[in-house]
């Protein structure tokens, strides 16, 4: 090789580090799209028969699509908590719902702690444009509000759900006003943006879209890479649909079904204009969407979960295996399903890492970075397992995963044993045949909780009465030897 020849093999070799460097550093925008109460088998990529949802049946298409995705909590508060600060919410003081009048959220003590780093705040720090739309449902005093949160923007409700029409909530609000009423329901009271009252004609679902729909545009405008957290409230109740939404559904008898099916449709029409937005501000490739709810269906206002058993608040797997999605253009395979579990845990570390944020060294962690899983399809909870545990009056609702196997134990009942994989509707109890497993499963369980902390608020006054009284927890109870072995189910 003569000396012309190395000088041009040299700057060859240059030009093509310095391009896998602007690569590897490439920050991805990343979009987060939650529903709220939607059921596992309430999309059409996941199975619906009756709901038609073809913009996000198309990105799931092309993107993966996650059979055993959980949520870390089977209802709404706790499982936001989670997703943002990365823990379980046992683990932070925050296992119940803040309560449902804004008066009460003021509270100081009413938030999730600001000692735990939002992943927003570092996806911030990292040089994000950060924006929260939608629903909050973490603490409305103002060192929890999302501006002092991580985001830069923020444009919704502050309280745990809303009214969708703002000509009929509006109006209520004005009545309760003028009446004096100083205790108003958060669902009909003024929307924010930014921590001032805006006064919104659209439906909420579509208000929302098109707030996303602006916050990609100007992250575009801006040429920063975007992180939004797009919260819809939809299919939560109330029940409430737009007449050209229905009429898509008139085929559906069920009153209920037909409306919760018209709200989840709109949620998807947002998203197709979402993704031409995307595509027009020439974002999209660079772009990962992850859509998921926050928690199984509610199947007493409309929701489906089959094949799953149970619904919202459960431990069996309709209270908190959700449908769920990743897109993500030249980085993830296309239209592959990925069976093993993951939890909403593990959006922390992933989304912080691909945004190359740097994750504060006393910032603990419940779930972990699933990318490089995701690329080689192999197990990233191999040797972990994935929790949920619901307080109720007296007892705790628990369920447990680990790889192929789920332990259950649902009010006094005898703890269960299932092979999820093989039935992943809970109908037999494999614990008489397997004790050993189911024990030795229950025991790690067990050693789980060690890592709880007080609530620091209580969704009633029987829950507080009930804990201070020593009848909340009850882990002891909970976790007892004698109810961890139930007769084996004939087959």
């Amino acid at each position: 090789m003569n000396l012309t020849q190395k000088i041009k093999t040299f700057f060859a070799v240059v030009l093509l580090t310095s391009g896998l460097i602007t690569a590897q550093s490439e920050q991805p925008n990343i979009l987060f799209i939650l529903c709220d109460d939607l059921g596992y088998a309430d999309v059409g990529f996941n199975g619906s028969k009756d709901i038609i949802t073809p913009h996000m049946d198309e990105l799931a298409a092309n993107g993966m699509i996650f059979t055993s995705a959980y949520a870390a909590h089977s209802f709404c508060g706790p499982s936001r908590a989670s997703i943002l600060t990365g823990r379980y919410s046992q683990e932070i003081g925050t296992p119940f719902n803040l309560h449902s009048n804004s008066s009460m959220n003021d509270d100081d003590n009413m938030g999730i702690p600001t000692e735990e780093t939002f992943m927003s705040n570092i996806l911030q720090d990292a040089g994000y444009y950060t924006s929260a739309l939608g629903k909050w449902h973490l603490g409305s005093a103002p060192k929890y509000h999302p501006n002092n949160r991580g985001f830069d923007n923020y444009y919704g409700f502050l309280g745990g759900g809303h009214n969708y029409f703002p000509e009929r909530y509006q109006k209520e609000y004005q009545k309760q006003l003028k009446a004096g009423n100083k205790e108003i329901r958060d669902y009909i009271l003024p929307l924010e943006h930014n921590q001032k009252e805006v006064k919104e004609t659209e439906y909420i679902t579509d208000a929302l879209s098109r707030e996303a729909i602006k916050d990609i545009k100007k992250a575009a405008d801006k040429k920063d890479p975007f992180f939004i957290y797009l919260a819809y409230n939809a299919p939560h109740v109330p029940l409430e649909a737009k007449d050209e939404d229905l009429k898509v559904f008139a085929n559906i008898k069920n009153k209920d079904r037909r409306t919760y099916a018209a709200m989840v449709y709109a949620v998807d029409r947002g998203v197709g204009e979402i993704v031409k937005t995307l595509k027009e501000t020439n974002q999209y490739n660079n772009t990962l969407i992850v859509f998921m709810s926050d928690n199984g269906g509610n199947f007493d206002h409309g929701a489906n979960n089959y094949p799953l058993k149970g619904t919202k608040g459960d431990a069996w797997e309709g209270g908190y295996r959700v449908p769920m999605f990743f897109h993500y253009p030249n980085k993830l395979p296309k239209g592959k399903k990925f069976d093993y579990p993951v939890s909403a845990l593990d959006l922390y570390p992933t989304f912080v890492n691909l945004g190359k944020g740097e994750i504060p060294k006393n910032k603990l962690l419940s779930g972990k970075d699933i990318m490089e899983s995701l690329i080689n399809n192999s197990e990233p909870h191999k040797n972990n397992m994935i929790y949920c545990l619901r307080y109720r009056h007296g007892f705790s609702d628990v369920g447990a995963r680990l790889g192929d196997w789920k332990i259950t134990r649902v009010g006094n009942e005898p703890w269960r044993l299932t092979n999820i994989t093989q039935d992943i509707g809970e109908k037999k109890n494999m614990g008489g045949r397997y004790p050993d497993r189911l024990k030795k499963m229950v025991e790690e369980t067990q050693k789980w909780t060690e890592g709880f902390v007080q609530p620091l608020w209580y969704y009633s006054a029987k829950d507080e009465e009930l804990w201070k009284d020593g009848r909340m927890p009850q882990y002891n109870e909970t976790f007892e030897v004698s109810k961890l072995i139930d007769l084996p189910t004939k087959h």
